[in-house]
């Protein structure tokens, strides 16, 4: 089920936000510190919340490895509420709240539901920008012995990747899975803890060492041939252009329109300008893509969104990309 709207009131950099999005892609662009990440965050926990019904009421530690009191953006007024708020289709809503006691040092979060809880179900991946599977082996067994202070986002997608796969494969799915292949040479094992890239010419390379951006592409792999990435799942997506081959950035948007296609909503953050444009222009007027730009203000972080790329005010990759291409120029003209 995916998400039509949030609202964030005094929640780590936003002030008061209220974001429409895109049931395709949805593009989070914004110079460091606007808030990206905490806004992918925040929406795959409640979404994992709601959907896994669980006994863990609140987000900050499982998501954040923090205090909730390290979340609210200004702690000094009492009467300013602190929450995070999702809307999804059907008029469903969920919210998760902060509340300060004890003399401002300290706080409680928790979620509330607006819906049956046991009516709602939204499947939700989160794939971190740091690539997890190459330190799959014991990862776990160490977390779940030790809390060790990481963020559940990347022990999530460590069980994710080793479930069982999928007994059957849609011709969408091969597809991908096949133009996946040819880009990583082979296809993804998990074996014994270990996750492999067994070659076509029967080399099995251990993710490890294994280009970084191959092994991107091969959780991609993973997820689809899992049956995780279908139809009604949100997959938030921190960075995926990070340590990817320019000239794989086609693939890359190709698969991530396809996804769309298939029914499934990307939340996207990203730094990259490649990436961003190959979706303005690859997309057709089929699939659904939205931009979302997230800047400073002196009322915390604002959006803009548009469905063009460019059309965005002040936005801080292009801007990035035609300073750079002016300091060649003038590189050129002092020679």
């Amino acid at each position: 089920m995916s998400i039509k709207s949030a609202h964030l009131q005094n929640f780590t950099v936003f002030e008061n936000l209220e974001v429409e999005f895109s049931k395709g892609i949805n593009v989070v662009i914004g110079t460091n510190g606007t808030g990206k990440t905490h806004l992918l965050k925040a929406m795959y926990g409640i979404c994992e919340e709601v959907n896994n019904n669980s006994d863990v009421e609140g987000i900050s530690q499982p998501y954040f490895s923090v205090n909730p009191f390290e979340l609210i953006r200004f702690n000094e007024n009492l009467n300013l509420k602190t929450f995070v708020e999702l809307f999804f289709e059907e008029s469903k809503r969920a919210s998760y709240n902060i509340s300060e006691h004890e003399g401002k040092k300290s706080a409680a979060d928790m979620l509330s539901y607006h819906f049956k809880v046991s009516d709602f179900k939204t499947k939700s991946i989160f794939i971190p920008a740091k690539e997890m599977l190459s330190h799959s082996n014991g990862f776990l067994a160490l977390y779940n012995k030790y809390k060790i202070p990481f963020d559940k986002t990347y022990i999530d997608i460590i069980v994710n990747a080793e479930l069982p796969e999928a007994r059957e494969t849609s011709e969408l799915n091969e597809a991908m899975l096949e133009t996946i292949s040819n880009v990583i040479g082979g296809k993804v094992l998990h074996e014994n803890g270990t996750f492999y890239i067994v070659k076509n010419n029967g080399n099995k390379i251990e993710f490890p060492i294994e280009a970084e951006g191959l092994r991107k592409f091969g959780l991609l792999w993973k997820l689809i041939k899992n049956g995780l990435l279908e139809e009604g799942t949100v997959l938030f997506w921190d960075e995926p252009e990070a340590n990817i081959n320019p000239e794989l950035m086609p693939i890359l948007v190709e698969l991530m329109l396809e996804l769309e296609r298939k029914g499934v909503q990307l939340f996207i953050a990203t730094h990259s300008y490649n990436l961003a444009k190959y979706l303005e222009i690859k997309r057709t007027s089929i699939e659904q893509v939205l931009f979302h730009h997230l800047h400073q203000t002196e009322q915390g972080v604002k959006v803009e969104s548009d469905h063009y790329f460019g059309q965005l005010d002040d936005n801080p990759i292009i801007e990035a990309d035609a300073k750079l291409l002016d300091e060649v120029i003038e590189g050129n003209f002092d020679d």
